[in-house]
C-alpha cells in the first residue's frame, strides 16, 4: 500500500535540494505536458532546486530538453548519457565512446529484427532515428496496445542476446552495457555538483511512473509515483514511498505545488 503524497512531511520537503523525474506519463499526460506541470517545473527551478529529467527518451530529444527546458541537466536513454548546458554550450557526457556505441548498435540490429519478426504488433519507436545507444520497441505509443505477455516476450528476446532491457509506460528499451538510470544519475551528480548520492540521497526526491523507474524508487527514500503507476505495481518489486492523487503531469504538478507551495497560474517571487 502506497502512502498518499498529501501525507508527505512538509519539513522533509523543506530539506529537499533537487528533484529527479521521469518524463513520459510522469511529466506528460496522454502524450502532452499539462500547463501546470511545466509551470511547476519553472517554480521548482526558480526556488533554487536542482531539477533533472531522467528518461528513456533519445539523445535527439535530450539535446532539445537540455537547451530549452528550465533544467540543470537531463539523463537519457535509460542512463547511456547526460547532457547539460555550461556557459551557453551543450555538453554531452556518454558512458561509452562513439566507437563502442557504434559497435553495440550493430549488435542490436539482430535483436531488433527478431523482436519485430516474432512479436506481432510491435514496431520500432518513432524516435528510434534519434537514439545513440539503445533500441526502443513500441508497444502502445503509436501502435495498438500489446498485452503484458507480449511485453514479456520482447524482454525475453533482449535477454537471450545478453542485452539489458527496461519496460516503460510506452516502450521496451534494450541495450548492451551495465548501466541504468540510477548509475548515470550518480555519475552526473558527482561530476556536476560534487555530490555523492550514496551519502546524500535524502537531499533529493525522485518521481516516476513505471517499472523502468524501479532502481530509482529502490535507491531514493523520498520517492513518488504518479497515480498511473498503480496498474504496474503487481509487476514491480521496488515501489515508491508515495503516490499522487492525480495521474501523469497532473500528478507532477501536485508534487510541485506541495514542494514549493504555489498555485497554478499564480507566479511567485
Amino acid at each position: 500500500m502506497l502512502d498518499p503524497f498529501d501525507s508527505f512531511d512538509m519539513k522533509a520537503a523543506e530539506r529537499i535540494e533537487g528533484i529527479f523525474f521521469d518524463i513520459d506519463d510522469t511529466f506528460t499526460f496522454h502524450g502532452k505536458i499539462p500547463a501546470p506541470a511545466f509551470e511547476g517545473l519553472w517554480r521548482l527551478k526558480e526556488r533554487g532546486l536542482k531539477v533533472v529529467p531522467i528518461t528513456g527518451r533519445p539523445a535527439g530529444w535530450c539535446d532539445h530538453i537540455a537547451r530549452m527546458w528550465p533544467v540543470d541537466a537531463v539523463v537519457g536513454e535509460n542512463g547511456a548519457f547526460y547532457f547539460t548546458m555550461r556557459e551557453g554550450k551543450l555538453k554531452k557526457r556518454f558512458l561509452d565512446s562513439e566507437d563502442v556505441r557504434r559497435s553495440k548498435r550493430a549488435k542490436l540490429k539482430a535483436v531488433e529484427a527478431e523482436i519485430l519478426a516474432s512479436v506481432c504488433g510491435t514496431a520500432l519507436a518513432s524516435d528510434q532515428p534519434y537514439r545513440e545507444a539503445d533500441v526502443a520497441i513500441d508497444f502502445c505509443e503509436d501502435v495498438p496496445r500489446l498485452g503484458w505477455d507480449d511485453i514479456e516476450r520482447i524482454c525475453a528476446i533482449f535477454r537471450k542476446y545478453g542485452a539489458n532491457c527496461k519496460v516503460s509506460s510506452i516502450h521496451v528499451n534494450g541495450w548492451f552495457g551495465d548501466y541504468d538510470k540510477l548509475n548515470m544519475t550518480k555519475i552526473m551528480a558527482r561530476e556536476l555538483w560534487d555530490v555523492d548520492l550514496e551519502r546524500e540521497k535524502s537531499r533529493f526526491l525522485f518521481c516516476g511512473d513505471s517499472p523502468n523507474d524501479e532502481p530509482m524508487f529502490r535507491f531514493f527514500p523520498k520517492s513518488v509515483g504518479v497515480r498511473n503507476i498503480l496498474p504496474f505495481t503487481e509487476k514491480m518489486r521496488d515501489l515508491p514511498a508515495y503516490v499522487t492523487e492525480k495521474e501523469g503531469g497532473w500528478g507532477f504538478a501536485e508534487l510541485a505545488r506541495r514542494i514549493v507551495g504555489w498555485k497554478p497560474g499564480r507566479r511567485t517571487g
